[in-house]
């Protein structure tokens, strides 16, 4: 069946209100769900009809996506059960013409098994992209007049429909600019930030090489001890590459076992002060029988990461650890005295890739350390916030659920 044209000729008063308010929902709607919500009240007060569904062409295997469906009438008490008109539907899309199927109804046959199609075309583009399908169960027939205030309300909804479309597109597009320019930012950074130590090894090595020159032995230590320390860095570089990626996938492995904090801090604090001789460190132990589950080795690189961090953008400041029970969990508190973060920056400094711009200049780093930071404490059951004001130092807090100490130690190995 053709779609007729629309005549408002025929519409009575309270048909032509309905259609009216119809519009208006349209020309205001700003979700799609609610819209329709409105659409199926407002029509429904003018128009039979049990069941109503929004459907959008696809590509793929499928070519309907429902995109809002209301059960109204018969068969509320088992929507479940019902059918949804996906063959007047997919009719409508091969013809792009409304459709309607009355059955042969016989007698003894329950109501809910008769359907009554009536399945309008939504045009976006000048092309057919959706499906309205109205279902009656068990009759009513369609009448002239209601095809043809059906085909107004579908005329309304078809622009709502190209609008959702539209919004969409816009969206997508939008994401793909902002995917786009998040690699192109995320090569340059990174090519940054590994040609750096990388021009470091070179040029201290291709200086070493020199035939003309003969170095004495401090020369050549503090070479030597510059590209090891750029090599290091470059493994870090690359390792926090790597675990960023395991993370993203769910693939790094985690093995949690009950350890004393206070021993497992003692440990940390010792490799840290070793490695950051002039660092000043402040403590605090918690009590002896205060357990956590932990990846001793994961954690640690947390504590390395949030060291490294105070040292980069706190230089000279003393830093002070506390650890405790606190609310039935375990807290870490490392506190420094530097500048401190903006307040407009704390909700975005463990997302990847991010750095506070008024520090990041003269600083070298990824953005990866705190995103990495989160992402394992995740991974051990507990959170990771930050303190911070500017001019009072930052302070960042590790929670962890507590472990018993009797329990067994054999590990519980995690992707």
């Amino acid at each position: 069946m053709r779609r007729p044209a629309a005549d408002t000729a025929s519409l009575r008063p309270n048909e032509l209100e309905a259609v009216y308010a119809i519009s208006k929902v349209v020309s205001e709607a700003e979700n799609i769900d609610a819209a329709m919500d409105e659409i199926t009240g407002l029509t429904r007060a003018v128009f039979i009809f049990d069941s109503a569904v929004l459907y959008r062409r696809q590509t793929g295997p499928e070519p309907l996506e429902p995109l809002f469906a209301r059960v109204v009438g018969r068969g509320r008490s088992a929507p479940t059960d019902l059918v949804w008109g996906e063959v007047a539907a997919n009719r409508v899309l091969e013809t792009g013409e409304t459709f309607v199927r009355e059955p042969s109804v016989r007698r003894g046959t329950d109501r809910l098994d008769q359907h009554f199609y009536l399945a309008l075309p939504m045009v976006a583009g000048g092309k057919t992209n959706g499906v309205l399908v109205f279902i009656r169960f068990g009759g009513p027939a369609y009448t002239g007049e209601q095809v043809n205030l059906a085909a107004f309300i579908a005329t309304h909804v078809s622009q709502l429909f190209e609008r959702q479309l539209l919004v969409e597109r816009v969206a997508n597009l939008e994401a793909e600019r902002r995917l786009a320019r998040l690699q192109d930012e995320f090569i340059a950074m990174v090519s940054h930030e590994l040609l750096t130590p990388l021009g470091f090894i070179k040029g201290y090595t291709t200086t070493l090489l020199r035939r003309d020159t003969a170095w004495d032995e401090n020369t050549l230590r503090e070479f030597l001890n510059i590209i090891d320390e750029e090599t290091d860095r470059l493994s870090e570089l690359i390792e926090n590459l790597l675990d960023s990626s395991r993370l993203q996938s769910g693939t790094l492995h985690i093995e949690l076992k009950p350890v004393a904090l206070g021993d497992l801090l003692g440990d940390i604090l010792n490799r840290t002060q070793t490695r950051y001789n002039t660092l000043r460190i402040s403590s605090e132990s918690p009590e002896a029988d205060l357990y956590v589950r932990v990846d001793a080795k994961r954690f640690s690189q947390v504590f390395d990461n949030l060291v490294a961090n105070a040292v980069k953008y706190a230089p000279n400041s003393e830093l002070r650890i506390r650890a405790g029970k606190q609310g039935g969990e375990a807290e870490v508190r490392l506190s420094d005295d530097g500048p401190g973060i903006p307040e407009e920056h704390l909700p975005h400094l463990f997302k990847r890739f991010y750095r506070v711009p008024e520090r990041a200049a003269g600083v070298r780093g990824t953005g990866l350390g705190l995103f990495i930071c989160e992402q394992l404490i995740q991974a051990h059951g507990g959170t990771i916030g930050v303190e911070s004001k500017p001019g009072n130092g930052t302070t960042f807090i590790i929670r962890l659920p507590l472990a018993d100490p009797a329990e067994e130690k054999g590990a519980t190995p995690h992707a």
